[in-house]
C-alpha cells in the first residue's frame, strides 16, 4: 500500500503513527507549531471516528477495503467485543508480529521482507504480509536470508530491546519467533481509539 508524505499525514492526523515520526525531534517541532496556531472548529462525531480510522488504518498500512474487511470479520465473530476481535485481527498480521518483535524496525521493512520470501512460518516460506499467524506459529528467517544485510544487526537489537508483546517469544539462538500459548488481551499502548473506528462502521 502507497501511503505518501508521512510528516504531513502525521501532521494532519494529529499523532505520530508512523515510526519517522515517534522522535523527539518531531515531537518538539509539532509543539511549537500547535502553540503557534490558532484551534480550529472542534470535530463532529464524524469527523472523530473518521480521524481514528484513519490514524488505525496508516499505522497498519492496510488499505480501506482490507480495514473494512477486518472490521466487518470483527462484527460478525460471536464471541468476544468487537473493538478486541479487531485488534486480534490487525495485531496478528504477520508484518505487525515481525515488527512487534523488533525483527526489523518498521511496518514497511517488514512487509517488503515479507513480499520478499524473507520469512517461513512452520517451515513454509510465506509472501503474504496480511497472513494471520495464531497461537503455537513457529516464524523463522529463511536460511539463504539470515546473512542478508536487513538482518545484520539482529544480535545486537535483541540484546537492547526487550520490549515485546507477552505473546510473542523471540529465541536468538535459533532466529526463531513463536506466538505463544496464551490468551490475547489487547494490552498495547495505542495511538488511536478503535472503538471510535468501530462506531464509524456502524453508522
Amino acid at each position: 500500500m502507497k501511503i505518501g508524505p508521512k510528516y504531513k499525514i502525521a501532521r494532519r492526523l494529529k499523532a505520530p503513527i508512523f515510526e519517522k515520526t515517534q522522535t523527539q525531534k518531531y515531537s518538539l517541532r509539532e509543539g511549537r507549531k500547535t502553540k503557534s496556531k490558532s484551534f480550529g472548529r472542534p470535530k463532529t462525531d464524524f469527523g472523530i471516528q473518521m480521524n481514528e480510522k484513519q490514524k488505525a488504518r496508516m499505522f497498519y498500512g492496510v488499505t480501506e477495503k482490507q480495514f473494512s474487511k477486518y472490521v466487518k470479520e470483527a462484527l460478525n465473530k460471536k464471541a468476544g467485543a468487537p473493538m478486541l476481535n479487531l485488534l486480534y485481527i490487525l495485531e496478528h498480521r504477520l508484518d505487525n508480529v515481525i515488527w512487534r518483535a523488533s525483527i526489523l524496525p518498521t511496518h514497511l521493512a517488514a512487509r517488503q521482507a515479507v513480499a520478499h520470501g524473507h520469512f517461513l512460518v512452520n517451515g513454509k516460506k510465506v509472501y503474504v504480509p496480511s497472513y494471520q499467524v495464531k497461537e503455537r506459529d513457529k516464524i523463522t528467517i529463511r536460511e539463504g536470508s539470515k546473512n542478508s544485510k536487513l538482518f545484520s544487526v539482529l544480535d545486537e537489537k535483541k540484546e537492547q530491546e526487550n520490549q515485546m508483546p507477552d505473546w510473542l517469544l523471540w529465541d536468538n539462538k535459533k532466529k526463531e519467533l513463536s506466538i505463544k500459548d496464551t490468551t490475547f488481551t489487547g494490552k498495547i499502548d495505542l495511538l488511536f481509539d478503535l472503538g471510535q473506528v468501530i462506531e464509524y462502521y456502524q453508522r
